[in-house]
């Protein structure tokens, strides 16, 4: 995932990482990361809010379980910090480090991809990958049904190449496999254990998507 608000221009947003709770009374936050390290999240500068408007600084310190504390600048009571829960954050998809080599993809970068089939038709137009809990998933709206979006499991069997520089991607979906989705999940992952890791999964996540949602190894998915 990956939460893309203007996929593939300069200005585009991914969604980094979520506002889950107040923490304290002083103000400080609770915060879901989608990076690989929660603290790289502080490291790409202000993260914004979804419409690209309210601006936030944050100040780490500490952690709870899997989540960061951080201090926002300007909010100094449990109020305010109350109601901030729920606030998406996001960085411009230039903050971003520059994938190693044309293997490597952000996740966000998916986003609007044209899905080819295996025997080289044309199968749709990729709207998000998201985890539902089992495990990442791609979501394609169909190019001869109008409105219908299936969801496929996102591994190397079924999306076997990814080819940024022509703007698509080849699937082979098992028969039985495809099921409708009502809209795109928002949180971008790493595909499954058969894409290998790279050093840009272990030192930025691109994200994409529990936010929503990266949010993006050879042949895998990155998470800033």
């Amino acid at each position: 995932m990956a939460d893309t608000r203007k996929s593939k221009t300069d200005d585009a947003f991914v969604c980094v990482g979520m506002i889950t709770a107040p923490h304290g009374v002083r103000g400080a936050v609770r915060v879901k990361s989608y990076t690989v390290d929660p603290d790289n999240l502080v490291g790409y500068g202000p993260l914004f809010d979804a419409k690209g408007q309210a601006k936030f600084k944050l100040s780490p310190v500490g952690h709870v379980r899997d989540q960061l504390i951080a201090k926002i600048d300007g909010v100094n009571d449990r109020d305010a910090a109350e109601r901030l829960r729920g606030t998406k954050l996001y960085v411009p998809r230039t903050a971003l480090p520059e994938t190693e080599d044309e293997d490597e993809f952000y996740l966000a970068d998916l986003v609007g991809l044209k899905a080819h089939h295996v025997d080289g038709s044309l199968f749709g137009t990729v709207r998000g990958v998201a985890d539902f809990g089992a495990g990442d998933v791609i979501e394609i709206a169909l190019e001869e049904v109008r409105g219908k979006v299936v969801v496929l499991p996102f591994t190397k069997e079924v999306v076997p190449d990814v080819v940024l520089s022509e703007s698509k991607l080849v699937v082979n979906p098992p028969e039985g496999l495809l099921q409708e989705e009502e809209g795109p999940g928002n949180r971008t992952r790493r595909p499954g254990s058969s894409r290998k890791d790279s050093q840009a999964d272990r030192d930025s996540d691109a994200v994409t998507a529990d936010a929503v949602g990266a949010e993006n190894a050879t042949g895998s998915g990155k998470e800033a």
